[in-house]
């Protein structure tokens, strides 16, 4: 890992941590497109905490032509987990924003991440 001050436990060169350097390597990349739309990335280690279990602060946007964030993949700030009749209330960091819509993500690793929000983008542009 090229993070200096986290530790990362997994071999190097598995492919848990190859999809983790990948993501961590686009941070604070920009990517315009061609309707006006542009993408950011941001993502870091950070020490494993109960907020953030998997180690990684993360923040994928979506900004239309007039700079307004339409999509947004993050882990900045808790979210009420949508419950059951009888669970118990959940409070979760992983968390997607479609427009002013929040609701809970399930992180799984950097790779599903991408491709979920990859995934909300297209399904945003051929919703417009």
């Amino acid at each position: 890992m090229i993070t200096k001050g986290v530790e990362w436990k997994l071999p190097k060169n598995s492919r848990l941590d190859i999809e983790i350097e990948i993501l961590l390597q686009l941070d604070g990349e920009i990517f315009p497109m061609e309707n006006g739309f542009w993408t950011k990335m941001e993502a870091k280690l950070v020490v494993e905490n109960k907020h953030i279990p998997h180690g990684i602060k993360y923040s994928l946007t979506l900004h239309d032509h007039n700079n307004v964030r339409v999509l947004g993949y993050d882990n900045a700030h808790g979210v009420k987990a949508k419950r059951k009749k009888y669970g118990a209330k959940k409070i979760t960091w992983d968390h997607k924003h479609k427009r002013k819509v929040i609701e809970p993500y399930e992180f799984e690793t950097p790779a599903q991440l991408l491709e979920d929000f990859w995934a909300d983008v297209e399904k945003i542009f051929n919703e417009g």
